[in-house]
């Protein structure tokens, strides 16, 4: 199979275009950051190929590379198996002007987690602790092999998974939009993986954010511990109300580094004076 086959003849898509794709993915972590997480470098993968897809059409090329910089965040490995799924429903939202264009982020949040259980497992907790224990075997021995079976035992699996994902993702992306289309299950599909994202994001708030308020009183000799009422009303109120009050401020367009710079100043501030605590 040559570098200049055609894969899809409809945008002048060639093998040579996805394996730029493949070998851009290894850059997903390159730019992470805690605002859009792995968006930039799923962007930067996609990029040359939405130039194609939208080639002459600057503003439907704009959105494009807007739905393509929001956040995103799951195992590297699995995650050409989304990119070639999303290049399939791009094409597809060119050729058809009623097509959702939505469900392409809802598509690659609904995948977001079923793959990073399945990379996570096998790659970080399987062939990670085998090329580990490998290569401790041979560096025991004092063998100069040792790095190399590390990194060939790891990789191996992390080229193979990343260069056949890529391409079975997008040539199932299309047969599996064709159904959802006929069947009028994109829209369902939508509205499903948006419930299941908002659900994440609830789990996320309450693991990761990490907010009580300390303040105790003595009433007539019962000591009032604030913390405790706040979690009979809901659990997690704190961590919630910071993170809704931090999407607003994003909604207000505000900047990232303003936000930050307030959430220092204001959790010192509180912190001082005994109101929140971690």
């Amino acid at each position: 199979m040559g570098k200049n086959e055609i894969i899809s003849a409809e945008n002048n898509l060639t093998k040579k275009d996805f394996v730029g794709v493949f070998w851009r993915s290894f850059t997903l972590l390159g730019s992470f950051n805690y605002e859009r997480m792995e968006g930039l470098g799923f962007l930067y993968a996609v990029m040359p190929v939405l130039r194609k897809i939208y080639k002459g059409d600057d503003e439907a090329l704009k959105a494009a590379m807007h739905r393509h910089i929001a956040a995103f965040n799951m195992t590297v490995a699995p995650s050409p198996f989304v990119m070639g799924t999303t290049i399939a429903m791009e094409e597809k939202a060119k050729r058809d002007k009623t097509f959702d264009v939505a469900s392409i982020n809802a598509i690659k949040v609904s995948l977001m987690g079923p793959l990073s259980g399945i990379g996570d497992t096998f790659f970080w907790g399987i062939f990670r602790i085998l090329a580990c224990a490998l290569a401790v075997g041979f560096a025991k021995e004092g063998n100069i092999l040792a790095p190399f079976v590390l990194l060939l035992f790891f990789n191996i699996p992390n080229f193979l998974t990343r260069w056949f994902g890529l391409f079975i993702g997008y040539r199932q992306g299309h047969s599996l939009l064709s159904e959802m289309q006929a069947t009028g299950r994109v829209q369902l599909f939508t509205h499903c993986a948006g419930i299941i994202g908002a659900m994440s994001i609830g789990c996320m708030i309450a693991m990761w954010v990490s907010i009580s308020c300390p303040l105790q009183f003595t009433i007539a000799g019962s000591e009032i511990v604030l913390q405790e009422y706040l979690d009979q009303l809901l659990p997690k109120l704190l961590p919630l109300a910071f993170t809704l009050g931090i999407f607003a401020c994003i909604k207000k367009k505000m900047k990232v580094t303003a936000i930050i710079g307030g959430i220092v100043v204001v959790g010192f501030i509180l912190g001082i004076l005994g109101l929140i605590a971690m």
